[in-house]
């Protein structure tokens, strides 16, 4: 009989490292990615806001449409709508019509008097997008607030779903909320189209969210996490997150050639289709079930992995006995358990603040981006950007996947989040416009690409498998977090414009010496139980590594020169 402590090991290790069955079960998860990334940037180009400005009587009445672009330039507009200090057209203002447009034959008292919102009627430029959800409901102006919710009510329901589908998936498993979050995925998908009422909207978007983009996604990561062999662990996690990258890519890809909106959203949609048939494809997680004590239905699908792989299964198991005083038989977990014991909730509180300083850094940097707008009247260069910017997420991933298994995870996650950070902080002295600013923030980005990469792996290794899924959904929730609160602080430029960036950076900074007091997980077998959490490389910290280094070199520099000293006695 095998050992109890062994079985799960040894019971995975009968279908090898790799082969078929893993293969498809991976394929399975890296489409859940990809649909995470198609799903989470949707609103790019379905809710784009256009260049726009008030309705002029004289100018619009009887126009068929609107996507002349001579009616956007400021030497025909300029006698009906103020210029800005910029220089620019004032996009949400107009000269009333019942006084005169000359403004040559005002003073600046009379013409402030002059100006008057545009009340609703709006004039958009639909040369580059010829639909948008801010043609429906005018989210602009006095009214742009409406654009903000959706995004917020969006990435709230990520929020919220990465906290409540992982605990559920602990709970229940990973199976049932994966193909639960599919079916809701695609539904909420699909009726995107046909809602009319804001209020409604807005409430779908928040589950859209929530199934789309949090639950399958992070339950499809922990799947994959907990059936890789500890020496693929790099290359799976790697290739999950590039897999997120792609279908962000492909949101530019489709939004160009698809300009009709319902009919983008549908196409969206219908890639979430392919989930519905994943009760019958995809299996439960080993490692889950085992935990449970469902060994029978464990060795089943061992078994039959073992068949597809062409080998022999043994069948020596037996139903673990735990003596744990922290894990009862029986029992359900969730996220309370991440924090019931110390070392764990240190570990918790650690690791989610990494999260939290990683994504404040990256969508802080994003809105130095400005530097990459060209001329806004070209069709193709919005969606040419975003690939541009999707894309170099990926050489961030390869560079993950050639020094993850060498420098280990600890070390590079902090060094590259220690970075990111101060370019986020030099950004700060550079003027606007220049293009090594750009490059610097390119170069961040790809950075913490990087770092999201790093964190995804590290975290599903740290934390046992009894809470991993919890651990993964706090940590994506206080990710989501650090994204909400990005446009609040932006609102410190008012003050000073470099204090924003300065928050960004000096909070990666500390994150990064914090996840120096959290364990090394290359090559280390996963935990299981509670009590493997709390036990998990309990002394293993940066520093008492560097303490034990220093100690063991001078003990042999001790030896040595003991030895040398004996040799000139002799």
């Amino acid at each position: 009989m095998v050992p109890e402590e062994e079985s799960v090991e040894s019971l995975m290790a009968q279908f090898g490292t790799t082969g078929k069955y893993q293969t498809r079960q991976y394929i399975l998860h890296f489409f859940v990615a990809f649909l995470s990334g198609l799903h989470m940037f949707s609103l790019t180009f379905i809710a784009a806001t256009p260049r726009h400005r008030c309705y002029i009587q004289e100018l619009d009445a009887g126009l068929a449409d609107n996507n002349n672009v001579s009616l956007f330039e400021k030497e025909i507009l300029s006698r009906y709508i103020p210029i800005k200090a910029d220089g620019e057209l004032d996009s949400c203002h107009r000269y009333s019509a019942e006084l005169p447009f000359d403004n040559g034959s005002v003073d600046a008292k009379t013409t402030s008097r002059l100006v008057e919102q545009c009340n609703g009627q709006f004039v958009y430029d639909t040369s580059i997008y010829q639909q948008s959800r801010v043609y429906d409901f005018h989210m602009v102006c006095e009214n742009k607030w409406k654009r903000a919710f959706i995004q917020s009510i969006y990435v709230f329901g990520v929020f919220s779903g990465a906290l409540f589908c992982g605990s559920l998936s602990d709970r229940y498993g990973r199976k049932i909320v994966l193909c639960g979050s599919g079916i809701l995925q695609f539904v909420f998908a699909i009726a995107q189209p046909y809602f009319t009422n804001f209020v409604l909207y807005s409430g779908s978007l928040f589950f859209y969210g929530m199934f789309g983009s949090a639950g399958a996604y992070v339950t499809a990561f922990v799947m994959s996490m907990e059936l890789v062999h500890k020496s693929n662990r790099t290359y799976c996690g790697v290739i999950f997150n590039s897999s997120f990258a792609v279908g962000a890519c492909f949101v530019a890809i489709y939004g160009y050639f698809i300009r009709d909106i319902w009919l983008l959203q549908t196409v969206y949609a219908m890639h979430a289709a392919v989930l519905l048939g994943y009760w019958f494809l995809v299996d439960e997680s080993i490692r889950w079930l085992w935990t449970q004590k469902r060994v029978e239905e464990a060795v089943k699908i061992a078994n039959n992995a073992v068949k597809l792989n062409g080998g022999s299964f043994s069948n020596n198991y037996k139903i673990p006995q735990t003596h744990s005083t922290v894990q009862p038989q029986g029992s359900k977990f969730g996220l309370s358990d991440l924090f019931r014991l110390p070392i764990m909730r240190f570990r918790a509180i650690i690791t989610a603040f990494n999260w939290f300083a990683i994504s404040l850094c990256f969508y802080g940097l994003a809105f130095n981006m400005e530097g990459l707008t060209g001329d806004p009247r070209s069709s193709f260069h919005p969606y040419l950007v975003f690939l541009i910017l999707a894309f170099a997420d990926l050489p961030g991933f390869l560079l993950v996947a050639l020094l993850f298994n060498k420098t280990g995870r600890r070390p590079l996650n902090s060094t590259l989040l220690c970075i990111g950070g101060v370019v986020c902080i030099v950004t700060t002295v550079i003027p606007r416009g220049m293009l090594v600013r750009t490059g610097l923030a390119i170069l961040a980005k790809v950075i913490l690409a990087c770092n999201f990469a790093i964190i995804y792996s590290y975290t599903a290794e740290l934390f046992p498998t009894m809470v991993r899924n919890s651990a993964l959904g706090l940590c994506t929730m206080s990710s989501r977090l650090a994204g909400t609160l990005v446009p609040q602080i932006t609102l410190l430029n008012s003050i000073d414009k470099s204090i924003p960036s300065l928050v960004f950076g000096g909070i990666a900074v500390c994150a990064s010496f914090a996840f120096l007091f959290l364990p090394e997980t290359l090559n280390k077998e996963l935990p299981q139980t509670l009590e493997d959490g709390e036990n998990y490389n309990k002394d293993d910290t940066a520093f008492n590594t560097l303490c034990n280094q220093t100690r063991d070199s001078r003990k042999n520099m001790q030896m040595n020169s003991e030895v040398h000293d004996k040799m000139l006695v002799e």
